[in-house]
């Protein structure tokens, strides 16, 4: 998957009888033109046309990277 990268994006609903919040995940895929994009990383994503079956998302930026190991 070169240019791409896999997004979780994760939601809380509530539950409709017993009002309890559940968390609910969404696996998008997003176009990274650089391949700047580590595992990890905290990532702004914006919707845009159709650039594969299932790729309609582009990474606009990263908003944190993740915590290198030494």
């Amino acid at each position: 998957m070169d240019k791409t990268v896999s997004v979780s994006v994760e939601r809380l609903i509530k539950h409709p009888v017993y009002g309890k919040y559940i968390r609910r995940t969404s696996k998008l895929l997003a176009h990274d033109e650089k391949n700047e994009c580590k595992q990890g990383d905290t990532v702004a994503i914006a919707e845009c046309r159709p650039l594969s079956k299932r790729k309609a998302w582009q990474v606009v930026g990263i908003v944190e990277r993740a915590p290198t190991r030494d």
